[in-house]
């Protein structure tokens, strides 16, 4: 199995649709939170996160993958490789959100949340460029170019995207509590899980109602605790202000009674 032999424009709309869940969780969090942090450390973090997630990607996919379509490795072995790989990405978001300069500006929780968007894409990107691939047919009944790869390979992209980005708001979360070796250790574990579960998805897709919930799960304390405690409290509650004004005028929007014309004769 190799990728040159998927064509050029399937792995251009396996890296389009892996690059999705970028804007969808750009959209969903980042955005909302536009002028009460500093959008611009937040968008290196985006870069640092293609770049570094590219790497992680690809020994995923040489050590992992390859691995389970060649039947060379065993579950245990798998288990471990997962382990370890889940352990440098977490020491390396730890590295980058830990810095005294970041945590002086209480920048980790957003600018983990822009990171582990950028590692998920790329992560997303390998697999779905694999799953495009026709040279799986012989053990996955979902492989090549077809609209439920497709469909799948979306799956794939929100899931990987959404499940770096909340492990990653968590951990500058607790690095700005001083607490960083216990959420070092528990998201190498889970990143671990995400990482064996992500790439079994290729073969069977039913995994993705595991992941899932768990990031619905999680989604609402990432929006409400820990990307929020990245900003300093008058700019906090300028937010919780900015938003119930929001949601004031949407409601007063939703009720207003519109008037009726009226002719009038001159």
């Amino acid at each position: 199995m190799a990728i040159e032999a998927v064509p050029i424009s399937q792995q251009q709309i396996a890296f389009a649709i892996g690059l999705l869940g970028i804007y969808v969780g750009w959209r969903g969090i980042i955005s909302k939170m536009t002028g009460f942090y500093d959008i611009a450390n937040a968008s290196k973090n985006l870069l640092y996160g293609i770049v570094v997630g590219m790497l992680f990607a690809v020994i995923i996919d040489n050590y992992i993958l390859f691995g389970i379509v060649n039947l060379s490795v065993n579950m245990l072995t798998l288990t471990f490789l997962s382990i370890l790989i889940g352990i440098s990405e977490s020491s390396f978001v730890l590295f980058i959100l830990g810095r005294p300069r970041v945590v002086a500006l209480r920048a980790s929780p957003p600018n983990g949340w822009a990171l582990g968007l950028g590692m998920g894409a790329m992560h997303s990107s390998v697999l779905i460029v694999r799953l495009f691939d026709e040279g799986l047919t012989s053990i996955s009944n979902f492989s090549g170019f077809n609209i439920y790869s497709i469909i799948i390979g979306m799956c794939i992209s929100m899931s990987a995207c959404f499940g770096h980005a909340l492990i990653n708001a968590w951990q500058g979360y607790n690095i700005l509590n001083n607490n960083r070796l216990k959420p070092l250790l528990i998201g190498s574990l889970i990143r671990a899980t995400l990482i064996i579960s992500l790439v079994l998805c290729l073969f069977l897709p039913i995994i993705m109602i595991a992941i899932i919930p768990i990031i619905i799960l999680s989604w609402s304390p990432a929006q409400k605790i820990w990307v929020p405690s990245g900003m300093t409290p008058s700019a906090k509650q300028a937010f919780k202000r900015t938003l119930r004004q929001s949601l004031k005028h949407e409601l007063a929007s939703n009720h207003r009674i519109k008037g009726n014309s009226l002719d009038s004769e001159e």
